[in-house]
Parts: structure tokens; sequence; C-alpha cells
């Protein structure tokens, strides 16, 4: 099969979407906590983290245009914190849940039932359930005129995990805490690893090291 840009363009709007979706493959799955300056709670399921930098721990995600209410966006910009939960096998279906279009007085954390936590640390709600957390302080905001999507960047502030899922070398062992991944808009999927490499160097094939 080969499809062109003209072949792209023809196609029904819902199946352009799920098959564009699909081609930058596997992605993280993951609750972006926020709350208003009257603290009401907003989450919603972002596949588009990314980390940017490790000093300062900068990390970045995509939100979707402004043309409709975007509580995770307004919030953001309004408190200027949030918190990136990771999404686990256990609460995958009620993360995906919180991608409907619920009114804007209306709680995602209630509404799927999931919980929100809090920290001295920031304003933002964290996702009791997940065993992944980062709180987030926002910096900077990207317009991008293309498509109209918004670029959001952050430095973390705290993290929340297991002891157990800190490697003596700082690795995270994000696997042993079932989280997982998703391709296109709603397939979600378990990881296996095939294991870890050694840093690569021009006269060195890389060794597995774990």
């Amino acid at each position: 099969m080969r499809i062109s840009r003209d072949d792209i363009n023809t196609m029904q709007q819902r199946y352009r979407a799920h098959f564009i979706n699909c081609l930058s493959g596997f992605k993280s799955a993951n609750l972006i906590g926020t709350a208003d300056k009257n603290g009401n709670t907003n989450l919603a399921i972002v596949s588009s983290v990314i980390h940017l930098g490790a000093n300062p721990p900068y990390v970045g995600m995509i939100i979707r245009p402004h043309t409709v209410p975007r509580g995770t966006l307004e919030n953001i910009l309004e408190t200027g914190y949030y918190t990136i939960n990771h999404v686990h096998e256990d609460i995958h279906i009620q993360a995906h849940q919180t991608s409907a279009r619920y009114d804007e007085d209306i709680s995602e954390f209630e509404e799927v039932g999931l919980q929100p936590e809090y920290s001295d640390a920031h304003t933002a709600p964290y996702v009791l359930e997940s065993r992944l957390k980062m709180g987030v302080v926002f910096k900077e905001h990207k317009p991008i005129e293309l498509n109209g999507t918004n670029f959001i960047i952050g430095e973390i502030i705290e993290v929340i995990v297991s002891d157990a899922a800190v490697g003596d070398d700082g690795f995270v062992d994000i696997e042993s805490l079932q989280s997982v991944a998703v391709s296109g808009l709603d397939r979600y999927h378990k990881t296996t690893a095939m294991g870890r490499l050694s840093y690569a160097k021009p006269d060195s094939p890389p060794q597995k090291i774990d």
C-alpha cells in the first residue's frame, strides 16, 4: 500500500484521524491534573508528553486547539501548575473516559472514579491511583500557528514513585509500575522489556546491561 498526500486529503475525517495518529507509533499515556484558582479540578488524558531536558528537568506536551473550552490549558495558564500521572493497566479505562467532553463545571475525577491527591509543593491535583506522578510548574506556552495546537513546556518540581522502581543508576523501571502505552486514538498496550543497552560509542558495539 502506498498512500499519497492526495489520498490523505480524501480520507473520511474519522478514518484519517485514526490512520495518522497511528503512524507515530507507541506513545505514553498520561493524565494531566489541574485545578482553577478556586480549586475546581480537571483531569485529561494526553499522549503527547515528551522529555525536553534533564537539567533543568523540562517536559513538553501538545494540547489541541483552543477553539472550544480547554480546562487543562486554561487552568495551567491561570495557576501555573499541573501534574503528569502515568496511566497503568488498572486505571486505563477510567483514564480513557476523561477524554469525553464534560461540561466545564464537572470534574473528571468524580465522573470517572479517580481520586485527587495533593502535595505541599504546589496546588495541582495528582491522581492518587497513579504509580508515577510528576508535579510541574508552567514555564512556556508556544502556540503553533500551523494547526492551532499549543505546546506547553514545564519544569518538574516533584516526583512521586515507589523506591523499588528506581535503580541505583537512576533508571526508572516503568514496566514494573505497569505503565501502559497508546497507539492511535484508542488502543492501549502492555509492554514487554527487551533489555537495556550500554551507552553507544563509535568504537564499541552496544552490550546488554541487565
